[in-house]
């Protein structure tokens, strides 16, 4: 937490279906696993997965009376109270880390959130129909014709936030469910995101596999680093948890960020 200010991860995108809730919520716990004070806020008010991830899991470790690493979290709600940015703040004041799960559409809180994103993730699925949302690709050559939308939209989002604070935003594509043999498809999808990579300046990093695993996970709020808890453990969720690690490795967080802990005793000291 530099100067004070934890590290914002902010995963978006509006299209729904990439997973995207639950990478957040596993980078959530991943991090708090870390050592790392992480709270997590959900921007869907509506699908809730994310809070809904992360209730089952207290109620996991309340129900087998056992310790996981567990994020502090919260879902915004518009209806009771519109201030994000108050919400934000106060979910900020004691942690390291800050992960928000926006919703799989167009919102303007999402796209708020987004300005505030050290991190800006965006998970998609390996396909031409998700990557339409970043880049038109041409029919016949399958090279990229110019950015979409949403890349629009965050190069006006980090355009914006350099403006108002003089900070950069990592901007990382996560390819999620990767298929396990090379496909000639996987293989286009690859080379268009490296062409449009260049372009709009985004990561692209490998995201997590099509395992069944993480949706068997969803009711008790357990992830691949709760492995002890699971038992019946095989070599797919050893292969799973290493997806894992590899993907939060992905993201880059700075090691030197000072934890909430180092903040306060520098402030003590004057």
């Amino acid at each position: 937490m530099a100067g004070g200010r934890p590290h914002f991860i902010v995963f978006a995108n509006e299209k729904g279906g990439t997973g995207k809730s639950t990478t957040a919520v596993h980078a959530a716990v991943a991090l708090a696993a870390a050592g790392r004070k992480v709270a997590a806020l959900d921007l869907d008010t509506r699908q809730r997965t994310l809070g809904r991830y992360l209730d089952n899991r207290m109620a996991t470790i309340r129900r087998m009376e056992i310790e996981l690493p567990m994020p502090a979290h919260e879902t915004f709600d518009p209806d009771r109270d519109d201030n994000l940015d108050g919400q934000l703040e106060r979910l900020a004041a004691d942690v390291d880390i800050v992960v928000v799960d926006t919703p799989g559409r167009d919102d303007s809180y999402a796209r708020h959130a987004m300005l505030r994103a050290d991190t800006l993730v965006t998970p998609i699925n390996d396909s031409f129909v998700d990557l339409d949302l970043i880049g038109q690709v041409d029919p016949e050559t399958y090279k990229i014709r110019r950015p979409s939308f949403y890349a629009e939209l965050v190069w006006n989002s980090r355009t914006q936030r350099a403006k108002t604070t003089g900070a950069s935003v990592d901007w990382v594509l996560l390819r999620n469910r990767l298929q396990h043999i090379e496909a000639k498809n996987m293989k286009r999808v690859g080379q268009a995101l490296e062409e449009l990579s260049r372009r709009v300046g985004f990561r692209v990093i490998p995201g997590l596999g099509e395992r069944v695993i993480y949706r068997e996970l969803f009711p008790k709020g357990l992830t691949l680093l709760d492995l002890k808890e699971l038992g019946n453990v095989g070599l797919s969720h050893i292969a799973a948890r290493q997806e894992l690690r590899e993907m939060i490795a992905g993201f880059g967080i700075p090691d030197g960020i000072e934890t909430a802990d180092q903040a306060r005793a520098r402030a003590a000291a004057g």
